[in-house]
């Protein structure tokens, strides 16, 4: 019985969530439901000790990276540096390479930390624009973004300051730049299929003369359906809001600093200065009993967001109309998506807990017999396709079986930084199936349907990063980490 009730909790939280019954009140009624299931299990001790102390945990750790990320996102959009890059980047790529642009577009500014929902809204407009003026078909826009912004840099680039890089380091003790060169190679297998396969489809519409298509292409931000779809899917509408126009706009190198500094002082804090500082007072218990090992990516994430916001900051002041209210909007903005995630790190702090987990442990471990990746890679993206949370699949996964993960990988000599990388880019595939909010968002803000579009999604978004994963895990079982 035990064992249905978490079979029917996690089957009800992917049917609700697509039905846009928002997770902040899904993941506690459905950890109460599983609960209900297993006789004898106190469901008031199980949602203070457990569902909340588990989301509590979360926040503690991650919080700054929620609250510095909305921030510089925010940010960076205001002071019209992310219009900026996407700009250059089309005029030095677009034409008949207007796929190309879009793609590297929001590749360039997910890589440097500024938020899905904010480059959604950046790019679209653009994207619409030169997609119309070279007869590409409209259709193919929500694929070209999410091949730039939900792929290869939220998982398998090293240093990308994204939060699914990072939720795996205090369990594994590694840094965002773990396992680089696996990570380039995997980040490319990424790129140059999902080029390959959205090229293809531009140019069978080119031979049937399909062209951009009827369709409406005024602001998103207006949209009241779209606030409210937003909203119930885990993104803060206070990102919906109508940007103030800057004061003039910044040169192209200007606009880039801030992101080449994220990455670059991600790796020199992560790598030089923070293995150089005396940390022997974590030891202390007042600061966890732990060491460096565990919170030096965390830090170096931290230091070097807050650096770029400051630079960011300062060589754009005269561009901001309204500082404060950027500052507050991004803050405000950072709230309901962490928000949402530690609810489901608390989900799978309840079914972990009961009786009935221990036989399903037992079984997920098993698979793949000694190479934990395996296990590791399956229980990740599953568990990301069930939520419909990249995010939340991983915290899920790491906090039912990352002990246990750990454990396997030092009795099979597997190295902890592929064990990161595994993890992270298991996150990218099943998390993108048709109930992901951000999906639903992103076809809400293009004004298309999942019958419209979402073909080129499943095989940029879910199809080649599954193929990406399965070539991670032979060359790393093969080779090792490198």
């Amino acid at each position: 019985m035990g064992i249905i009730g978490v079979l029917i909790a996690l089957g009800l939280l992917m049917y609700l969530a697509y039905r846009g019954i928002s997770v902040l009140i899904l993941a506690p009624l459905m950890a109460v439901l599983a609960v209900l299931f297993e006789r004898g299990t106190p469901v008031l001790a199980s949602v203070t000790q457990l569902f909340m102390t588990a989301t509590g945990g979360f926040i503690i750790l991650y919080f700054p990276l929620f609250l510095l990320g909305a921030i510089f996102g925010k940010l960076m959009d205001d002071s019209g540096s992310a219009q900026v890059i996407a700009r250059w980047t089309i005029e030095k790529f677009g034409g008949e390479r207007s796929i190309l642009a879009v793609v590297l577009s929001c590749a360039v500014l997910t890589f440097g930390g500024v938020s899905l929902f904010v480059v959604a809204f950046a790019i679209y407009p653009i994207a619409a624009a030169l997609f119309r003026e070279n007869s590409i078909p409209k259709r193919l826009i929500p694929g070209t973004i999410a091949l730039g912004a939900f792929t290869f840099t939220m998982t398998a680039l090293p240093g990308t300051p994204a939060i699914q890089n990072a939720i795996p380091m205090p369990f594994f003790g590694t840094t965002p730049f773990a396992a680089p060169i696996l990570g380039i190679i995997t980040a490319a297998i990424m790129f140059t299929l999902g080029m390959l396969w959205l090229n293809r489809q531009y140019r069978s519409a080119m031979t049937r003369s399909e062209g951009y298509g009827n369709h409406d292409d005024a602001d998103p931000r207006a949209d009241r359906m779209l606030r409210e779809r937003a909203e119930g899917e885990g993104f803060d509408i206070m990102e919906l809001n109508e940007k103030p126009e800057p004061a003039g706009l910044p040169g192209f190198w200007v606009a880039l600093l801030p992101i080449v500094l994220v990455i670059a002082l991600n790796y020199v804090f992560s790598m030089v200065i923070i293995p150089a500082m005396d940390t022997a007072y974590l030891s202390l218990p007042k600061y966890g009993e732990t060491d460096a090992g565990t919170v030096r990516g965390i830090w170096s994430i931290i230091s070097s967001l807050v650096i770029s916001i400051v630079v960011l900051s300062v060589l754009n002041w005269k561009r901001f109309t309204t500082y404060l209210e950027t500052i507050d909007a991004g803050a405000n903005a950072s709230v309901l998506p962490i928000f949402n995630t530690t609810s489901l790190v608390g989900f799978g702090a309840v079914i972990a807990s009961l009786a009935a987990f221990e036989v399903i442990r037992s079984g997920v471990l098993a698979i793949g017999g000694t190479n934990p990746l395996v296990s590791l890679a399956l229980s990740v993206n599953i568990l990301a396709g069930i939520t419909g949370s990249a995010s939340g699949g991983m915290s899920i996964a790491l906090q039912t079986l990352g002990s246990s993960y750990v454990q396997m990988a030092g009795d099979a000599g597997i190295s902890m930084e592929l064990m990161h990388r595994v993890t992270t880019v298991a996150t990218g595939g099943l998390d993108s199936l048709p109930h992901n909010g951000a999906i639903i968002t992103l076809l809400s803000i293009c004004k298309l349907t999942h019958r419209e579009s979402y073909k080129d999604i499943f095989v940029v978004a879910v199809l080649v990063p599954l193929l990406s994963l399965v070539v991670l895990i032979i060359l790393g079982s093969l080779f090792g980490t490198f």
